[in-house]
Parts: C-alpha cells; sequence; structure tokens
C-alpha cells in the first residue's frame, strides 16, 4: 500500500471539508484535482490498495503548510507527498499585506522538503508550479511575481530530484482550445476544466512514482 497526500490552499481544498453527500463522507478528496486523481488510481489500480488524502486548506501561504506541516502531513507517513502551495503568498501581499516574499517562500518550501526528508529518506514529492492567468482577481502586477514563484519550485524541484508539475504552459496552451473563463474562475481558481487539466498533467509527470 503506498500513502500519497495532497497538500496545498483552496485549488487543492476544493470544497473537501464542506461537501459531502451520496454516501461521501466530509473530509474527503473535494470535486479537484485530489479527487480526480484518486479517482482514476483506485479504479484502475485496485490491487495496489492506494491510500489517499487531501489536506489542502483555502487561504493557506507556505508558512502556514509549514506551521501545520508535523500533523497534516509527517504524521500521516505519506509515500509520496503532492505539494500546490504559492499563489496566496502574493494573492495576501497584494491584498492585505500579509504575503510571503519570494525568498522566504523558497525558504520555508526548502524546509518543507527537508523536514519530510528527515522524517523518511524515501519521500517522494510531487511539486505542482503555482500560475494564474491575468484576469478576475488577478491584475496584471501578479504575473511577474508568480513566474518567480514558479522558477522557485522549478529550481527545487530539479536539486531535490522531484516529479515537476508545469501548469503555467498547460493553462497557457489550453487557451487555444477555449478561452480562459472556461478554464478558471477568476484566474487562480480552476473551472472543472481546469481540475481535469492539472490532474492531466500531474499524471504526466508523476507517472514514474507510481
Amino acid at each position: 500500500m503506498k500513502t500519497l497526500l495532497f497538500q496545498g490552499d483552496s485549488i487543492t481544498d476544493c470544497g473537501r471539508i464542506t461537501t459531502g453527500g451520496a454516501g461521501y463522507p466530509l473530509n474527503l478528496w473535494g470535486a479537484g484535482y485530489p479527487g480526480l486523481i484518486a479517482s482514476e488510481l483506485l479504479g484502475s489500480r485496485p490491487e495496489e490498495g492506494w491510500n489517499i488524502i487531501n489536506r489542502g486548506i483555502s487561504g493557506n501561504r507556505v508558512v502556514d503548510l509549514y506551521a501545520r506541516w508535523k500533523i497534516d502531513a509527517l504524521n500521516l507517513h505519506p509515500d509520496i507527498i503532492s505539494i500546490l502551495i504559492g499563489v496566496n503568498d502574493t494573492w495576501h501581499g497584494k491584498c492585505t499585506d500579509n504575503g510571503v516574499e519570494v525568498p522566504r517562500y523558497e525558504q520555508f518550501y526548502r524546509m518543507l522538503l527537508d523536514w519530510s526528508l528527515e522524517s523518511n529518506p524515501n519521500m517522494k514529492f510531487v511539486l505542482l508550479e503555482p500560475f494564474v492567468l491575468p484576469f478576475g482577481a488577478v491584475q496584471e502586477d501578479w504575473v511577474p511575481e508568480i513566474d518567480q514563484r514558479r522558477a522557485v519550485v522549478r529550481k527545487l524541484s530539479e536539486e531535490y530530484h522531484t516529479a515537476f508539475v508545469p501548469l503555467q504552459s498547460a493553462f497557457h496552451d489550453a487557451l487555444k482550445r477555449a478561452p480562459q473563463e472556461y478554464w478558471l474562475v477568476d484566474g487562480v481558481h480552476p473551472q472543472p476544466a481546469g481540475h481535469w487539466l492539472i490532474a492531466q498533467e500531474w499524471f504526466k509527470a508523476a507517472k514514474n512514482l507510481l
């Protein structure tokens, strides 16, 4: 059995705590990309006995992940951790002056990876780069900073030999097929098609870990 843990903000959370019904318990996977990935893995590989957990929390920045990493990550003993974090580190900075500067973002992200490897040297990671499209909640001046965060995640992925999911280019390519509002609600949060796109890119990147 392998335990796969999803960590992140509202894009990963996607209603996991507030939705339920029709036989689905609260605090499962939510309606977003973790649920799509979980359904695919459990449906296509029943003999592998996957244990899949989503601990994304809406509004989180990288420092919020660090604050709860012990109870919401290490204590769950994951074999693989999938992380998507970064947009709130910019968003909170632009809107409430409570963001996380890019150098500190890298520092805390690195601390998460190091702490995880201290707990389990065989831990594997899937790092998803943050992404935005400049409409809705997203102003043009967000884009350069998000680009810097994407560069941080790519650098850490190369340094720690993780799977890397290049989401910004995937969404840019998707604009050739449908307008931005088809993929994202507000420049940040995915529509159902956007979550499908993330799941597809995730599987491409993570195939050697599964």
